[in-house]
């Protein structure tokens, strides 16, 4: 009979904050955010535990923030920064086992399934040797979920975050204790949409959907969401009891299935056609030169589209088949900018998003009469190599220049904030 595995999900405490703590010791007894500044409406993305003691909460206002407490400490973002810490940190957990998967910038899983007994084999110790080395290489204190499965790891991080040590352990035979009684939306993939549907069913705790058949809850879900929601049905009714056979993998989780970028807007400056295109233009070849970092082509091209006047806002996603796959910037410029017009009722812009989809191999590339897409694609490799090698400024379009552009600001970013 196999082992039972040893799965940890270790979680960095408001990572952002932490770092920037370690970074400013003369920070160490204030509260601390991360967050623009010279933005009193931008948003609070990260916050300390004695900030949050104070009020201050993720996804807050950076205003909102000070108003609550004075004495905070705002310091601007630096993804590249964050992004180096949490590949040291990664570094830190293969130490302790081969078998570890970035979850996100600050989670991952870990299997010390196999390499327990190589150290000493008590796993609360082994826990806290890891705690204490990403510590004391970092500033960065992190909190562990174990469990059995991925599943569990995950949610007994949850936990986790609220015990002195910074650990919680579920197990088959803890989870009627333990997880069976909590609110249905602290169900891992549960947010509030699903948490309305559950209501609706009378099915208020996690225990609700584990105390049933399998079948019966089938019924209840294909009552409330209809035919189609057999598969959502047994992957609550799984996550539950903590049923999940995937294994702990290192490097890229799984193939990409898409390719997207997008931009906030403000709102305000982008009320004409001619100010989007050069927005809509950028995202574009955004989008183009990753998809063929990864020599990937995109089949379906989808533009998404919040629109505002400041008192309303609506929202709207739309796609279309492209005639080949392509990643090719003309091509995919022009079928993202024809479904832009077809639906943009005028309103002022507030966010767009282009997205390609059902990626295929671009070593095989279909011909065409009128076009050399072979060397249109060597071009376009060419400039990719300029860029990768010089940095995304080194080659920029013309267009890009142009007060509506945002090109050159997001080369000074990451993720949307600055690096």
């Amino acid at each position: 009979m196999p082992r039972e595995r040893i799965i940890l999900l270790s979680d960095c405490q408001s990572f952002y904050a932490s770092v920037e703590k370690a970074a400013h010791p003369e920070y160490a007894d204030q509260p601390v955010a991360v967050g623009d500044p010279t933005r009193m409406n931008g948003i609070v993305l990260a916050a300390c535990p004695l900030a949050k003691s104070r009020g201050v909460t993720t996804a807050s206002r950076v205003g909102e923030a000070l108003t609550k407490c004075p004495e905070l400490v705002v310091i601007r973002p630096r993804m590249g920064t964050y992004i180096t810490v949490s590949l040291l940190i990664s570094e830190i957990y293969q130490v302790y086992t081969d078998l570890v998967e970035a979850f996100s910038i600050d989670e991952q899983f870990l299997d010390v399934t196999g390499s327990l007994r190589a150290f000493g084999g008590d796993l609360p110790e082994l826990i806290h040797s890891i705690q204490q080395h990403v510590l004391l290489s970092t500033g960065v204190w992190t909190r562990v979920g174990i469990g059995p499965s991925k599943i569990l790891a995950k949610m007994a991080n949850n936990f986790a975050k609220k015990q002195p040590g910074g650990t919680f352990r579920l197990d088959y035979d803890n989870l009627d204790t333990e997880l069976w009684p909590r609110p249905v939306h602290e169900m891992f993939m549960v947010a509030g949409r699903m948490t309305r549907n559950f209501y609706r069913m009378g099915i208020t705790t996690i225990g609700d959907i584990a105390r049933m058949e399998l079948g019966e809850f089938k019924q209840r879900m294909r009552r409330t969401m209809g035919k189609q929601s057999d598969i959502q049905a047994e992957y609550y009714w799984q996550t539950a009891h903590g049923i999940d056979p995937s294994p702990v993998v290192t490097g890229i989780r799984h193939q990409m299935k898409s390719v997207g970028h997008g931009k906030a807007l403000r709102w305000n400056l982008y009320t004409r056609l001619e100010e989007i295109e050069v927005v809509l233009l950028e995202l574009v070849i955004e989008v183009c030169q990753r998809a063929r970092k990864y020599r990937y082509m995109g089949s379906v091209v989808s533009v998404a589209v919040v629109e505002t006047d400041g008192n309303t806002s609506n929202s709207y996603s739309r796609q279309t088949t492209l005639p080949e796959p392509s990643a090719l910037t003309h091509e995919v410029a022009a079928v993202a900018y024809r479904l832009f017009v077809d639906h943009w009722t005028g309103m002022p812009l507030s966010r767009l998003s282009i997205t390609i989809s059902e990626l295929t191999d671009d070593r095989v590339m279909q011909l065409t009469l009128f076009d050399d897409r072979i060397r249109t694609l060597g071009r376009e490799q060419a400039i990719d190599q300029i860029k990768t090698r010089y940095g995304s400024q080194a080659l920029i379009r013309a267009s890009s220049l142009l007060e509506s552009a945002v090109a050159l600001e997001r080369a000074e970013q990451i993720g949307g904030h600055y690096k």
